[in-house]
């Protein structure tokens, strides 16, 4: 499974930032996106949406799927506590979860369209 990587799209937005001179100030001017969250998606404090991500994309030049590592590593910690998680628990990480894929399949669904038209 892959997930989104905020240090991956915290390094790529400043990178690619300070590759085209532009400011947050600029960027916040482009893409319609809070100078303030900006600043947030940089320091890795705030998960942008979906559309939100496609103007990054589309400002920066970027794939978005560059953003998405793959979570295959031992999640030792989750195996331990998988056994002993209450019934809440476990219904929070199931939805975590089911949120992660609609959001994965709607940038796909996305990109096929685009790529459509």
């Amino acid at each position: 499974m892959k997930h989104l990587s905020l240090q991956r799209l915290s390094d790529l937005i400043k990178q690619r930032r300070n590759e085209k001179n532009i400011t947050q100030e600029q960027l916040c001017e482009k893409t319609g996106i809070n100078r303030n969250m900006i600043g947030r998606i940089e320091r890795m404090t705030y998960v942008p949406t979906i559309p939100q991500l496609e103007k990054l994309a589309d400002v920066l030049s970027f794939d978005i799927e560059e953003l998405f590592v793959d979570h295959n590593k031992p999640g030792v910690y989750t195996a331990f506590r998988g056994g002993h998680m209450t019934l809440e628990e476990r219904r929070g990480t199931e939805h975590l979860m089911n949120m992660m894929v609609a959001a994965k399949q709607q940038i796909m669904l996305r990109k096929a369209l685009h790529h459509e038209a």
